[in-house]
């Protein structure tokens, strides 16, 4: 096996209303459990094509989040099952787990995900928020895909992802995300996949 190890690819998954609104008070300003599959199953990898990634059988995704968004997990889904939780935090008072661990900069979160025996363990990243955080992961030669869920209806919301040009995107499809509009609870959603030029 080679020693040189392929660089990360970040992949974002975010939900957000007709205005990019994403929260409200450190939750959800919605329950849509079909969206909250997707956003599991995307992340856990349970679809992911072992024919065309051999050997991704024994590795796991990461989920890189804020403290605030690690937090507003409630206690008993936390660190989110099957998958490795990275969190960032200026603040260390977060409590260890064996499936999380806390950096205190992005830089460092990505020099431990560029470790090669912590390459050997992990499959997919992907950024799960806050916004802060999506904003730094947007900026990063390492940014690769965003799977957006945009709800066509506005809710009340004090936290945004942020803009960005669709120009410096090109909109693909991945077989594990249906192209359908969907509906649940009278709420109409569709998926996006915008992936980095």
């Amino acid at each position: 096996m080679s020693s040189r190890m392929s660089p990360i690819k970040l992949n974002l998954i975010v939900a957000c209303d007709s205005k990019m609104g994403i929260g409200v008070k450190n939750d959800l300003p919605w329950r849509l459990r079909k969206e909250m599959n997707h956003f599991n199953r995307m992340t856990t990898g349970d679809s992911y094509d072992l024919a065309k990634h051999p050997g991704s059988e024994n590795k796991r995704n990461v989920v890189l989040m804020g403290r605030k968004t690690y937090e507003s997990i409630p206690e008993k889904f936390r660190p989110l099952k099957n998958r490795l939780n990275v969190v960032l935090s200026r603040d260390t008072e977060i409590s260890p787990h064996e499936n999380m661990v806390a950096f205190k900069s992005w830089e460092d979160a990505m020099k431990y995900l560029e470790k090669p025996q912590i390459q050997e363990e992990i499959d997919q990243v992907w950024v799960v928020g806050g916004s802060h955080i999506y904003k730094m992961a947007m900026e990063s030669p390492f940014l690769y895909r965003i799977y957006l869920t945009k709800l066509a209806k506005e809710f009340d919301c004090d936290t945004f992802f942020p803009e960005f040009d669709p120009a410096e995107y090109k909109l693909v499809t991945d077989p594990k995300v249906s192209q359908e509009e969907q509906e649940e609870d009278g709420i109409r959603y569709t998926f996006y996949v915008y992936e980095k030029l």
